[in-house]
């Protein structure tokens, strides 16, 4: 019979016992509830609740469980429904009344709810951690290839031409707001929960504080049956996850894309790369496409855990089980992710004279075309027109605006001079846009002060922790 099966005649079924279980997906968090209980037990003692003979007993048999688990010598039983109660009957086998005290003033609601939250914060600041190593990896290619030249597209159309560097930290600023999402999430799960029980509080002189401190968390939650039915936190997480997911498969298609023969602006390392089965040539970028193709499970997981949480009612309901496989699931595919991006990124090898030889094509130097006659004072509708029918004899002689002539120029405008032909050089439209953000080598230096400056500053945030 189950712990909690005092007023029941008989058990449950074989199928609703495997039905009702969560223990194959929350004994993932055996660290947490095994941290929690001996916070609790240290308290209890403290408070005069439990005898410090006990507690001791509590704590060490919690270490020797611990232990066992992490050297894979513990014997899960399915009899036993979750990872509270499976290491909780573990316990009272090892040591007896001291382990059934253990329960004292707390309930598997609140209990859980600390694991949850303990949990939450752990994943997140592992998932901060590698946020930060393929930052890194996207600075290290900028500041490898600087200087290179590649074309900047709008609707995957030749646009301007852009730093590879530039381009680079754009990622690198969407990866930034990423980390601030997973602190917020981090900071969002940083509060206690333990000694709400199961709603209503508890009539045992329970110290929250000193369980707040002894596990680290900020703040004691101020209301039990907020405390107990609270998941706001994992839906932070999961949604950093998720959004962070989608800023990759957005590099990831760049990837695909750069590398195929088309392009030929990146070549991926072995390691990144499969064959085919059947075509001895292929190349394939497989591993950009899995993490393009995994956003959808964590977007997912979103999608599960709000519909989950939709029309709860106060306080803890058992469709709270369902909280914990989405959110286990959602940390493990991101990390996973940011460790095969950064490896990706880190050894891709980058062909500038592909990128230069295509950032020749496609008329990037229309806009500063137009930008010189609209400072020579003509409107500039009036000079995006002109520049458009200069573009449309290049189309139909098959060239370039740098293979027009003066004349052709000045066919269009008598404010071409001579200088016309400066407007059109692929170093000077980068270095002209030197405004705060800008794609000019001044510009780009100066933003990548910036993200460095960012780097160290996140890299401390995880390090107080």
């Amino acid at each position: 019979m189950a712990l909690w099966s005092g007023r029941f005649e008989e058990n449950v079924s074989e199928f609703t016992q495997r039905f009702g279980a969560s223990l194959p997906v929350d004994k993932a968090l055996y660290r947490e509830d095994i941290a929690g209980s001996k916070a609790h037990a240290k308290m209890l003692a403290d408070c005069g609740v439990i005898s410090s003979e006990d507690a001791n007993k509590i704590c060490d048999g919690l270490t020797s469980i611990e232990e066992q688990i992490d050297n894979g010598s513990f014997e899960f039983d399915i009899n036993n429904e979750d990872i509270h109660m499976s290491i909780e009957s573990k316990l009272t086998e090892m040591i007896g009344d001291a382990g059934a005290r253990l329960h004292t003033g707390r309930s598997r609601n609140d209990q859980v709810a600390t694991d949850t939250r303990l949990f939450a914060k752990r994943r997140a600041l592992e998932l901060m951690k590698a946020n930060i190593g393929l930052r890194e990896a996207l600075v290290s290619q900028a500041k490898a290839n600087f200087d290179v030249i590649l074309p900047g597209y709008t609707h995957l159309q030749h646009a301007q031409p852009v730093l590879f560097s530039h381009h680079m930290l754009a990622y690198t600023w969407m990866l930034a707001r990423d980390f601030d999402r997973l602190k917020l999430a981090f900071k969002a799960a940083d509060a206690n929960p333990l000694g709400s029980a199961a709603l209503a509080g508890t009539t045992y002189p329970l110290d929250r504080e000193e369980t707040t401190k002894s596990l680290g968390f900020a703040k004691v939650i101020p209301n039990s049956l907020d405390a107990v039915s609270d998941r706001d936190f994992l839906l932070d997480l999961i949604y950093a996850c998720g959004v962070s997911c989608l800023h990759l498969t957005r590099l990831c298609e760049e990837i695909v894309l750069w590398s195929s023969s088309e392009f030929q602006f990146v070549t991926l390392s072995d390691a990144f790369s499969t064959g085919s089965s059947i075509m001895p040539q292929k190349k394939n970028p497989d591993f950009a496409e899995l993490i393009r193709g995994k956003s959808g499970r964590v977007v997912g997981d979103l999608v599960a855990l709000m519909v989950t949480l939709k029309s709860l009612p106060l306080a803890y309901n058992k469709d709270l089980q369902e909280d914990k496989e989405g959110a286990i699931d959602a940390a493990k595919t991101l990390e996973d992710c940011y460790t095969c991006a950064t490896g990706m990124i880190s050894t891709m090898q980058i062909h500038p004279d592909n990128m230069l030889k295509q950032a020749m094509k496609g008329h990037l130097a229309a806009t500063d075309v137009a930008d010189y006659l609209a400072k020579k004072g003509l409107p500039f509708r009036k000079a995006h027109e002109i520049v458009g029918q200069l573009v449309l004899k290049c189309e139909k002689e098959n060239c370039n605006l740098d293979e027009l002539t003066l004349e052709d120029f000045k066919e269009q405008s008598d404010l071409f001079e001579e200088d016309i032909k400066e407007q059109l050089d692929l170093r000077a439209i980068v270095d002209a846009r030197t405004t705060y953000g800008g794609t000019s080598t001044s510009a780009v230096k100066e933003q990548l002060k910036l993200a460095e400056e960012k780097l160290a500053e996140d890299r401390a945030a995880v390090n107080a922790h």
